[in-house]
């Protein structure tokens, strides 16, 4: 009689029996390096519309660990929302971020990719989980700004994964938390149940800390676009972040720690010129991450050095999308057009370069996947034609659908 393999064990999250303890619902953050700080926040901040909620200066952070080395650049790093999020996007410094990290391999430009649970306790038992199952951390903790309790691992291509809960809001008035705010800031595994958020600002309060004197963003450029009854300083609203394309060493080894140890469900692969894609999602998004092997770097529409082979940017219309394509020819930036066939669940997408080379794929649409968890067979999936922009679109079944942008666009 054949043995029967032994049942895994199951985690109770939430009240939900699942093969780990925490629960992965979006991508939180994403971080890109950059040679040049000022070029970097001109394309991000003044041309793709992020806002700058915090810095963090990484200086003295060298200088501690490395006295006598000398800085060639301004460690001064740029934490930018596109919602109500504290960040969505971090800008570090290559060179300080490198040195701090140390070893990286070649084309390594990602400082983070965050990943969203549900709560303290998620995260919380995730480090524990984690740690025994042999994985080494790189930290834990919380971090300010930004406020989000969290847990740091890098992969086996050594981008820096993060999982978190509770990173910081911004409101109606664009301020975030002032620093002197900052000392419930964490460099270990917290005990829950932690303060919650009212608790922490009312204990600021009775300290005498002004609340109100944190960073507030100015924009660059006038609010002179009517962009669908709203005036804003571009024809175009990011309204969602994601997806992250990666290239890896071995896409197996990747895909083991992805599916396996981070929980992604794989949801469609593609052959591309004899190479093995493979879209990957965490939530009802037909992809929150792609994989591509590194023989793919080079790719028309892909990164040409970085292992970051593109940084998804979703705005809140087919207009706007194609608005976005002139406003970028206009203002100097290359525009790619990719093919179709290495955005499956995309239908129409333009992809920027940024000033260091990495790729912003711009697009409108993303395929929902439903309770069955299949996605839309290629041969129902239009026809796009690289380069070729219409008036219209057709509606689909799944149009305007997925995570919605809460709150005003400007």
């Amino acid at each position: 009689m054949t043995a029967q393999p032994a049942a895994r064990k199951k985690f109770d999250v939430g009240g939900v029996l699942l093969d780990r303890p925490f629960k992965i619902r979006r991508l939180n953050h994403f971080g890109l390096n950059t040679a040049d700080m000022d070029a970097a926040l001109h394309f991000y901040g003044t041309l793709l519309g992020f806002r700058v909620t915090d810095t963090l200066d990484m200086t003295g952070i060298v200088k501690r660990r490395f006295p006598d080395l000398e800085q060639p650049c301004s460690g001064t790093g740029y934490f930018l929302q596109h919602n109500s999020d504290h960040h969505t996007l971090v800008l570090f410094s290559a060179w300080h971020y490198q040195t701090l990290m140390g070893n990286l391999p070649d084309g390594v430009s990602a400082n983070q990719i965050t990943w969203q649970a549900n709560s303290m306790a998620e995260v919380n038992n995730a480090i524990g989980w984690f740690q025994g199952n042999g994985h080494k951390l790189h930290k834990v903790g919380r971090d300010m700004p930004g406020s989000n309790w969290h847990l740091y691992m890098f992969d086996p291509d050594r981008h820096r994964n993060e999982i978190v809960y509770g990173i910081e809001q911004i409101g109606w008035d664009g301020l975030s938390k002032p620093r002197e705010m900052y000392y419930r800031a964490f460099h270990d595994t917290p005990a829950i149940p932690q303060t919650n958020e009212y608790t922490e600002v009312q204990d600021a309060l009775a300290r005498g800390i002004d609340i109100h004197s944190g960073y507030r963003h100015l924009d660059a450029l006038p609010a002179n676009h009517d962009v669908e009854g709203i005036m804003l300083p571009r024809p175009f609203k990011v309204v969602k972040h994601g997806p992250v394309g990666l290239f890896v060493e071995d896409l197996e080894i990747a895909l083991d720690f992805y599916v396996h140890e981070l929980g992604f469900t794989i949801t469609e692969e593609v052959t591309y010129e004899g190479h093995r894609c493979v879209y990957l999602r965490a939530n009802t998004e037909h992809h929150s991450l792609a994989l591509y092997p590194i023989e793919m770097r080079g790719v028309t529409g892909l990164a040409q050095t970085s292992t970051t082979a593109m940084f998804g940017c979703q705005v809140a219309s087919y207009r706007q999308l194609r608005n976005a394509v002139e406003f970028f020819k206009a203002n100097g930036c290359d525009v790619l057009e990719p093919d179709p066939a290495l955005h499956p669940g995309i239908d129409y997408a333009a992809h920027v370069v940024d000033p260091d080379g990495h790729v912003v794929q711009l697009y409108y649409y993303m395929e929902q996947i439903g309770w069955d968890g299949k996605p839309r067979p290629a041969a129902e999936r239009p026809v796009i034609t690289p380069g070729e922009w219409p008036e219209t679109v057709p509606n689909y079944s799944d149009t305007y659908q997925g995570e919605t942008f809460l709150g005003p666009w400007g």
